[in-house]
């Protein structure tokens, strides 16, 4: 694989802030219809302030800059081996969702400054659960609801590269 393998960097830039959309919008949609009540974005930006309002606009922030570099990184691996499409696109994104749910979530409240773990004492101020193993703390139907963003995620990345080929 080379460099010009990849495709433009706009179209890049465009079908990642398209996936995370998608992705941001499967999970944030998970959380209204109550199948879940993991907001990442109000998690990564609850680190930054302990005000919801702030937090809830910076994590949102911070949590699409995220889509758009791991939207990079879905290229040069998909474009490393050879298979910028949608399936390969789905399975990076099926790994990369089992990666989150399983080594990611319960390593948060070690380095989340408001986020209080499972083997903390109870603490007189406001804090986060924990997610836990597969962020099951923050409802049943969150492994699902990540492992489907992510996989919609990643065959958008893939898929799309192909549509644009097609035009």
């Amino acid at each position: 694989m080379s460099l010009a393998d990849l495709p433009p960097v706009l179209e890049m830039i465009i079908w990642g802030a398209i996936a995370t959309a998608a992705m941001t919008g499967l999970m944030q949609g998970a959380q209204g219809l109550g199948l879940s009540r993991l907001s990442i974005p109000f998690m990564v930006g609850a680190i930054f302030s302990g005000d919801r309002r702030v937090a809830t606009v910076v994590g949102f922030a911070v949590y699409f800059i995220g889509g758009w570099i791991f939207a990079f990184v879905y290229f040069l691996i998909l474009a490393s081996l050879d298979l910028l499409n949608w399936w390969a696109g789905g399975l990076v994104g099926l790994l990369h969702g089992l990666l989150l749910l399983v080594a990611a979530l319960p390593l948060f409240p070690l380095i989340h400054p408001r986020m209080t773990s499972d083997f903390d004492a109870p603490v007189a101020r406001p804090v986060l659960e924990p997610p836990g193993f597969l962020g099951l703390h923050y409802g049943g139907g969150t492994p699902a609801t990540m492992l489907l963003a992510q996989g919609v995620y990643g065959v958008l990345i893939g898929g799309l590269h192909q549509v644009s080929r097609l035009l």
